[in-house]
């Protein structure tokens, strides 16, 4: 409602028909009932996130009406839990919440806005639940709001640069020439700020449901160590991924049996998935991308199982992962490029050998992109050392002095370090009075 009052009527109106919806498909799990319920949530998204953008395109007086609609904030999320409740009462879930259950689990505040996608069979358990709320969940929820919190400043910082003008926004958005370099830095650059941005605030709703008592889906699993596309797809916004995994992927590939349909359907789910961050040519594009990225590793597996081959695991899990983190980065280029000749101009930077001896873009955003990666890359490497240690008798006696009194007193040294961090990320990204857009998937 702070958004815009009458979006809060557009949530209230979207609960009660699907509420509606999905007591009638209980009583009959009729495919007419579940299409009607499709049909309804399609049209409702639609009519708010796709036909005012198709309005200011196409002139057509029909749509002109459409034009002025602003898009409901989180209107992409709870449409998809709703379809997903739809969808498991039509499986055949045993699934009875009352009015006020499915309200909750509509307007949930954690999700609400930007996910994770949570789903009925989930939540009601835990609405039900009446467990009692101990300080060990409230303080790991806490711990993950403070790290969400220090990842989207991170985020912030990759958009506004270090020189005021010199950002990865910057670089998108107001550059006019590009050399291959600068193509694959923002390129890089952006899939990080993403990441930062998106799994930041992931990890502070996660966080917000865990000081609650509540246990919600987790939307990230360290993606940048993927080792290949499918890889990679079950560690980025998991929910969503999970979600065309589950209600468009799998119904659509049984219905055939031959390999070249389940790639067919595999590359229109990618699609479908493109076009839920919104309806373009450039989101078109990335989804057919990736999917045809899944198709083609599926292709190399095969062929690894025919030929039985067996490269040395270390080389090929490298090689494989820089292969993969470089076919992901290019996808970037459509997914932010603003416009269709941006995204090509840019693209044919990288394919020509040529510019690669030269760069446009400020040495400044070359040093905060591979500064991050690399910080991140150690956050993540030290995270893992420590949390592999475990606090037997036995593996600590196995390992040096110096990194078993790091381990035992990190809740001491970690939270000063956490702090300056923070401290600087805020004065740089506070006091320069430029504006960079902070929870990035808002817009979708």
């Amino acid at each position: 409602m702070s958004w815009g009052k009458w979006f809060a009527l557009v949530l209230f109106a979207s609960t009660v028909m699907n509420f509606v919806l999905g007591q009638w498909l209980r009583r009959n799990s009729s495919a007419l009932i579940l299409w009607l319920g499709i049909a309804f949530n399609l049209g409702l998204l639609c009519s708010y996130k796709y036909i005012p953008e198709m309005a200011v395109h196409l002139p057509l007086s029909s749509l002109q009406r459409f034009s002025h609609l602003a898009l409901p904030l989180g209107i992409s999320f709870w449409t998809f839990q709703a379809m997903s409740y739809l969808f498991d009462l039509y499986r055949g879930e045993e699934l009875d919440p009352s009015f006020l259950e499915f309200a909750l689990y509509m307007v949930f505040f954690p999700v609400a806005i930007s996910g994770p996608i949570c789903r009925m069979t989930e939540m009601l358990p835990q609405f039900r639940g009446g467990k009692k709320l101990e300080w060990q969940e409230i303080s790991g929820g806490l711990r993950r709001i403070a790290m969400g919190v220090l990842m989207m400043q991170l985020a912030r910082l990759l958009g506004q640069g270090i020189l005021s003008g010199d950002g990865l926004n910057s670089g998108f958005d107001h550059a006019t020439q590009w050399t291959g370099l600068d193509a694959w830095c923002l390129a890089a650059g952006y899939g990080l700020q993403l990441f930062l941005d998106f799994a930041g605030y992931s990890h502070i709703a996660i966080g917000a449901a865990q000081a609650l008592g509540f246990v919600i889906p987790e939307n990230f699993a360290r993606p940048f160590q993927a080792t290949s596309p499918s890889v990679f797809w079950t560690r980025w916004h998991m929910s969503l991924s999970f979600w065309i995994r589950d209600y468009v992927f799998l119904p659509l590939a049984t219905i055939r049996r031959e390999v070249w349909w389940r790639n067919l359907i595999l590359i229109v789910s990618m699609i479908a998935f493109g076009v839920w961050h919104r309806a373009s040519v450039l989101f078109v594009l990335w989804g057919c991308y990736h999917g045809v990225l899944l198709v083609v590793h599926r292709q190399v597996q095969q062929l690894e199982r025919r030929l039985n081959w067996n490269p040395p695991e270390l080389a090929w899990n490298f090689l494989s992962w820089l292969v993969t983190m470089m076919c992901v980065s290019l996808g970037w280029i459509l997914f932010r490029a603003n416009t269709l000749s941006e995204a090509r101009q840019m693209l044919a930077a990288m394919a020509s050998p040529s510019t690669y001896f030269s760069h446009a873009l400020s040495a400044s955003l070359y040093l905060l992109v591979g500064s991050v990666a690399v910080s991140y890359g150690l956050v993540v490497l030290i995270s893992a050392a420590l949390g592999g240690l475990g606090s037997s008798a036995e593996r600590l006696e196995s390992r040096s002095p110096a990194i078993n009194m790091l381990f035992r007193n990190r809740w001491f040294w970690i939270p000063p370090l956490y702090v300056i961090a923070l401290l600087l990320l805020v004065i740089v990204t506070h006091t320069r009075g430029t504006d960079a857009a902070q929870l990035m998937y808002r817009n979708f």
